[in-house]
């Protein structure tokens, strides 16, 4: 009642919104592990363990030979980056602090901070991964030959787009049917092992499978992706245009249900539960 209020610009509110977020994302990433160094290896021995595991996989199941031409653990990695950056920011997303949760009493801090921080932290902490991971293999292996490094790395932040709108819809839903959504995001995780297409290539796939894949944004992702980094492959089945009008669509559907839940969720609800 008795406050002064300051009249802001619109570039220091600017700096203070970007002030905010900054701390949210410090907070995000820290939140994994106290040793933000730690949290980042846990992050990139799992990305190795993944590569590790498909690369036997190829090798045990002889599908070495249907893979691109070129460096075979280029084309897996390929589709575990873009994988594990999806999935992971749905997770992350999902899992933001909602409209009822305490940090929400702090006056800077808004539901859009939080999602915002957590999409962002999630991209950051994968994005070291990604270079860390493609430099030590350049140095002490063999020396890679991406294509279309910028494009490739494009359909690496489409795939993080369509991950945060996929959470962002998640979030939306949880505070409504918490336990169903935790189901939901689980079920969506573990399903795009296989309906990400990062095991196959969708050009050598019969019309009847690929209709079985081409409805997920990440298929798309990682087959353009694919298009980018080796000279000798052109997509003829997939579209990024469709992931980016499928990301659209469910950010616009989350921030109409985000503004609808924040004018009627309670803390009281989780009291009940």
């Amino acid at each position: 009642m008795f406050q002064l209020r300051k009249q802001q610009t619109w570039l220091s509110g600017a700096v203070s919104i970007f002030e905010v977020v900054y701390h949210s994302i410090v907070r995000s990433v820290r939140s994994k592990h106290n040793n933000a160094l730690i949290a980042l290896g846990m992050n990139i021995m799992q990305a190795v363990m993944f590569v590790a595991l498909f690369y036997v996989m190829f090798a045990v199941l002889g599908l070495r030979g249907s893979a691109i031409r070129g460096d075979f653990l280029l084309y897996v990695m390929s589709g575990i980056f873009l994988f594990l950056t999806h999935t992971k920011t749905v997770g992350a997303v999902a899992g933001a602090e909602g409209p009822a949760s305490p940090m929400m009493q702090h006056a800077p801090m808004n539901t859009m901070i939080a999602i915002l921080s957590a999409a962002l932290g999630s991209l950051y902490i994968q994005t070291v991964s990604l270079f860390l991971i493609l430099f030590v293999y350049h140095v002490a292996f063999t020396p890679l030959v991406i294509e279309q490094p910028i494009q490739a790395y494009g359909m690496v932040l489409l795939s993080w787009i369509t991950g945060a709108a996929v959470g962002l819809v998640f979030l939306v839903i949880k505070p409504w049917a918490p336990g169903f959504v935790g189901i939901l995001t689980t079920i969506y995780q573990r399903a795009n092992m296989i309906a990400s297409g990062k095991m196959f290539l969708a050009n050598t796939l019969p019309s009847f499978l690929l209709a079985m894949f081409d409805w997920n944004p990440l298929f798309h992702c990682i087959d353009q992706a694919r298009g980018y980094v080796f000279i000798n492959y052109n997509p003829h089945y997939s579209s990024w245009e469709y992931a980016a009008w499928i990301a659209v669509a469910l950010v616009m559907i989350g921030l109409m249900g985000e503004f609808y839940t924040r004018r009627h969720v309670s803390i009281s609800w989780n009291a009940r539960r």
